[in-house]
C-alpha cells in the first residue's frame, strides 16, 4: 500500500543520509543504508513499536498512533474520535485528581443523570420536565470537578523538558506526540501506558461543549465550513467518509461516556496502535520499557472494518449555498485508496494540475487571466485508507462568475486528457515530491509520524522510503489514463458558494 501524504511541520534540518535522497536515482541503496538505524518489534498484545536511532541531540520524539478516525465511527456518534483524543489529555487515576475513588463515583453520577436527561429528551419531554433532569446533571458535574487537578499531566511534561504536545484527529487516523530528553524515556512509557489503558473519561461533557463550540467556529460560521460539510455530504452517498470529523451537532449532543468506553474498548487495541520513537536513544532500553509497560495490554478483539462501500456514481451531482461571503467553486472525482496502482499516477497529477506558481491552474487562473484569487487541487481527500476524492478548488476574483472558473478548469482537464503534458512538467513535480519526502522525514517528530503511519497504514515504514518508486515509474501515459479514467463530469460532485447579492442580480 502506497501513501504520499507529507505532513508539513516537520522542518528541522536533515541528515546527510536523507539529503541523498534528492540525487540518487534509486531507493533501495538508502533504504538498506537507514535500515540500519531502525529497530521494530511487536509485543505478544500485537502493538508494534519502531524505534529509529537518531543521535543529532540528546532528544527523542515518542508518537502513538492509532489506526481509527471519523471513517470508523458508529452511527449517532460521529465525532467521537475526535471527542475521545481530548480524553487522552485530561490524566489517569493518579494524575489530574485529588481522589479518584471519590472522582470517579461523581462522574458516574455525572453519567447517569446526563443519560437520564438524554432520554427524556428523546422521548418528547417537556422544557419544564427537562429542567430537573439538567439541573441534576450540572450538579453532579459541578461536584465532579472539586476533584480535578487542571493541567496536572501536561504540566509534568513541560516540567520534565517536554515540548510539541498535542495530538490530531483526521477521517483516518488519531496520533498523540511530543518530545523530551532522552533521559525521560521511562517518563513518556509511564504516563503514556497509564492514560491509555485505564482512560479517566474526566471533564468529559466540558470537552463535549468545547468540541461543539470549535463546531461552530470551524463548520456553523464559517462559509467555507458549510461548504465542504455539504460537499462531502453530497458526494458520499453511503461512505463514512461523508461525515465531518467534528461530528454533527447532533452525534456531538448524544454521544456519551458510556457511547466513548465502547469506542476505546473496540479500537484502542494493542493491535491497532503503533508506537514511535526517533531521536537518541537506545533500541534495547526501548523495547525493555514497552514490554514492561505496555506488555499487560489486553490483545481486544479484532478491529471491525467500516463496512459500506460506495457505490459506482453515473451523473453527475451539483449544488449551491446562497451566502454573504466570498463566492467559491469545489468540484470532487472519485478516485482510489492509497493501496490502489493508480494512486500514484493521481497524486501525480493533481501536482501538474494545480500546485504551486508552476501548474497549470494557477498560471492560467491567477497569473494569466487573473480570474481567480486562488486555485488548488488535492488527490486523496478527506482520507486515503479508502477511495477516495480528487477535489478542485477555486476562488474568483472580483466579479468573476463561479462558471467561468468552471470553464476554464474543465478546459484543462480536457487538455490533459488530451495527452497535453509534456515530460519536463512530469520531471518538474516528480522533483519537487522527492524534496517535499525528504521535508516530511527532516526532523524526530516527522521521521517518527511517517513511520508510523507507514506501518499502519501501509503495512511497513519501509514505505516512506519505496514510495518514490512508484512515483517515478508513473509515465506520461498514465497520466493521461487516469485523466480520462477518473476526471470525468459523470463521477463528479460540483458545489459552489454564490454571493447572495450576485445571485439576486442573476
Amino acid at each position: 500500500m502506497k501513501t504520499f501524504r507529507i505532513k508539513d511541520w516537520a522542518v528541522l534540518s536533515i541528515t546527510a543520509l536523507l539529503l541523498s535522497l534528492l540525487t540518487l536515482p534509486a531507493t533501495a541503496q538508502n533504504l538498506e543504508e537507514f535500515e540500519q538505524n531502525v529497530t521494530e518489534f511487536t509485543l505478544d498484545n500485537g502493538l508494534h513499536v519502531i524505534v529509529i536511532e537518531r543521535d543529532v541531540a540528546p532528544v527523542a520524539s515518542f508518537l502513538t498512533y492509532v489506526n481509527v478516525g471519523g471513517v470508523d465511527e458508529p452511527v449517532g456518534n460521529t465525532g467521537i474520535a475526535h471527542i475521545f483524543e481530548h480524553m487522552a489529555f485530561k490524566g489517569t487515576h493518579d494524575i489530574g485528581t485529588t481522589d479518584w475513588e471519590a472522582e470517579q463515583e461523581a462522574i458516574n453520577a455525572t453519567e447517569e443523570a446526563y443519560q437520564a436527561w438524554l432520554a427524556a429528551k428523546k422521548d418528547g419531554a417537556s422544557e419544564s420536565e427537562l429542567e430537573p433532569l439538567w439541573t441534576a446533571f450540572t450538579e453532579a458535574q459541578e461536584e465532579a470537578k472539586t476533584y480535578v487537578v487542571n493541567n496536572e499531566f501536561s504540566q509534568i511534561i513541560e516540567q520534565s523538558g517536554g515540548t510539541g504536545l498535542n495530538a490530531f484527529t483526521s477521517s483516518d487516523e488519531t496520533a498523540y506526540f511530543y518530545s523530551l530528553p532522552q533521559n525521560k524515556a521511562e517518563l513518556w512509557f509511564n504516563l503514556e501506558s497509564a492514560r491509555f489503558r485505564n482512560p479517566v473519561f474526566r471533564e468529559f461533557y466540558v470537552e463535549k461543549d468545547v468540541v461543539k463550540e470549535e463546531r461552530r467556529m470551524l463548520t456553523d460560521s464559517s462559509p467555507l465550513g458549510r461548504l465542504i460539510e455539504m460537499f462531502l455530504y453530497e458526494a458520499y452517498d453511503v461512505h463514512p467518509y461523508r461525515n465531518p470529523v467534528v461530528g454533527w451537532a447532533e452525534d456531538i449532543t448524544a454521544t456519551t461516556i458510556t457511547d466513548a468506553k465502547a469506542f476505546y474498548e473496540t479500537y484502542y487495541v494493542p493491535s491497532n496502535m503503533t508506537i514511535a520513537i526517533a531521536g537518541d536513544v537506545d533500541p534495547d532500553e526501548m523495547k525493555r520499557l514497552a514490554e514492561l509497560y505496555f506488555g499487560g495490554f489486553e490483545a481486544g478483539e479484532p478491529v471491525p472494518e467500516p463496512g459500506k462501500v460506495e457505490p459506482k456514481q453515473t451523473e453527475e451531482g451539483r449544488f449551491t449555498m446562497e451566502d454573504a461571503s466570498q463566492p467559491v467553486w469545489l468540484a470532487g472525482y472519485h478516485t482510489v485508496s492509497n493501496d490502489h496502482p493508480d494512486f500514484a499516477a493521481l497524486s501525480l497529477l493533481e501536482d501538474i494540475v494545480s500546485v504551486g506558481r508552476t501548474s497549470r491552474l494557477y498560471k492560467k487562473l491567477v497569473e494569466e487571466t487573473q480570474m481567480a484569487l486562488a486555485v488548488q487541487a488535492l488527490n486523496g481527500f478527506p482520507g486515503t485508507r479508502y477511495p477516495s476524492l480528487f477535489v478542485t478548488f477555486a476562488v474568483p476574483n472580483q466579479g468573476v462568475d463561479v462558471m467561468d472558473i468552471e470553464a476554464m478548469i474543465d478546459e484543462e482537464i480536457a487538455l490533459v486528457q488530451a495527452g497535453d503534458i509534456t515530460q519536463e512538467e512530469l520531471d518538474r513535480v516528480l522533483t519537487n515530491r522527492r524534496a517535499n519526502i525528504v521535508r516530511g522525514l527532516n526532523s524526530n517528530s516527522g521521521l517518527a509520524l511517517q513511520a508510523a503511519t507507514a506501518h499502519a497504514q501501509q503495512g511497513s515504514w519501509k514505505e516512506i522510503f519505496t514510495q518514490l518508486d512508484d512515483l517515478e515509474a508513473v509515465t506520461l501515459d498514465d497520466l493521461q489514463r487516469v485523466a480520462n479514467t477518473y476526471l470525468v463530469k459523470e463521477n463528479r460532485t460540483v458545489g459552489m458558494i454564490q454571493n447572495t447579492t450576485t445571485a439576486d442580480a442573476q
